[in-house]
């Protein structure tokens, strides 16, 4: 067992790095990987139900990606000012919030947004603001209206509009993200009519995927690593599906990392089904529920990689991204899927 942050890297050629998802949604390929015996499988996501049937319980997460990410400018100096909205506070409109400016920031400042203006209020240890929203609607209405979709750092391109569709789920309900869940960017109403028509049960729960999606592992011991706490919510009702499932001895499918850590979150918490999860998952981590996951392919060394090595083993993942590289699956949010069995 390793706990050093190198033995999770690879080498990736820059362009499998996905720009544009494909289209349609579910013409995405997926890479499969059979734990016993284990071996290799190359198929097209559309083809997910003809693997899948009635032994399995599909768990995805509906949470809506916020288009949380605005322009504006410092009322005193004129200068341009990204703000990247983390999460609500308690109290009305105000927001943790990420802010890139080229000038030193102060308390008190006013920042301009189109018909908002932003206070800033003080600063957190992670070097976040804490800011006061001022506009003609409540801050959720004034981001979904004038805000752009968060795409990851490594797409390299302007958000357009058509990334309001694109980068959300065709089942997302719930805003409160500021990333997707890209484990499900790959269904499409077919598949899933086509998946319940096999027999496959699915259920729904809600983990708002927050900035520690993108945030990179900067201790060279994983184990000094401190997740960023994310808002999750399983409904009594899913609860009581999921373990009447496990009674049946259905296997449970989760839907990405964020419903693994949703699930394994509820198992470690001795059934608490809504709150706050910090839980980092890496090898050896024990899983409780999760049978089975379908996932994305990640980035080097971040948390994601650590889980799905903790799933299916480091070296079993390290080799199938390697084959995968070989064969140009596309990585990252609007790239390819993996399943694992």
């Amino acid at each position: 067992m390793t706990f050093r942050l190198q033995d999770y890297l690879f080498e990736l050629p820059k362009d499998l790095i996905a720009q544009e998802p494909v289209r349609p949604r579910d013409s995405a390929r997926l890479f499969v990987i059979h734990r016993k015996p284990l071996h290799f499988e190359h198929r097209i996501f559309r083809e997910l139900p003809q693997i899948l049937d009635d032994r399995y319980v599909l768990v995805l997460n509906e949470t809506r990606v916020i288009p949380a990410r605005v322009y504006g400018v410092r009322r005193k100096t004129g200068g341009k000012v990204e703000l990247l909205f983390v999460r609500f506070l308690p109290k009305e409109n105000r927001a943790e919030t990420m802010v890139r400016s080229r000038g030193r920031l102060q308390p008190d400042e006013w920042i301009d947004a189109g018909s908002a203006a932003f206070r800033l209020l003080e600063r957190t240890p992670e070097g976040r603001w804490h800011v006061e929203y001022l506009g003609e609607t409540d801050l959720l209405t004034y981001l979904q209206r004038q805000g752009t979709m968060p795409l990851p750092p490594y797409i390299k391109r302007p958000p357009r509009r058509e990334d309001r569709t694109w980068y959300q789920t065709v089942y997302a309900r719930k805003p409160g993200a500021i990333a997707a869940p890209t484990a499900g960017l790959h269904f499409t109403p077919r598949v899933l009519k086509r998946l319940r028509e096999r027999g496959v049960q699915i259920l729904s729960l809600v983990l708002h995927v927050g900035i520690g999606t993108f945030r990179p592992i900067k201790t060279e011991d994983i184990r000094q690593h401190k997740m960023d706490a994310e808002a999750y919510e399983i409904p009594d009702a899913v609860a009581e599906a999921l373990l009447h499932a496990r009674d049946e001895g259905k296997k449970i499918l989760a839907c990405g990392t964020t419903v693994t850590r949703a699930l394994e979150t509820w198992a470690w918490d001795q059934g608490s089904r809504k709150g706050w999860t910090e839980l980092f998952i890496y090898p050896p981590f024990r899983f409780q529920v999760v049978d089975a996951l379908l996932t994305n392919f990640h980035l080097p060394g971040g948390t994601p990689v650590l889980l799905v090595s903790a799933f299916v083993g480091r070296e079993t993942l390290l080799t199938a991204y390697q084959e995968a590289i070989r064969l140009r699956y596309r990585f990252f949010s609007y790239g390819d899927a993996m399943l694992i069995l």
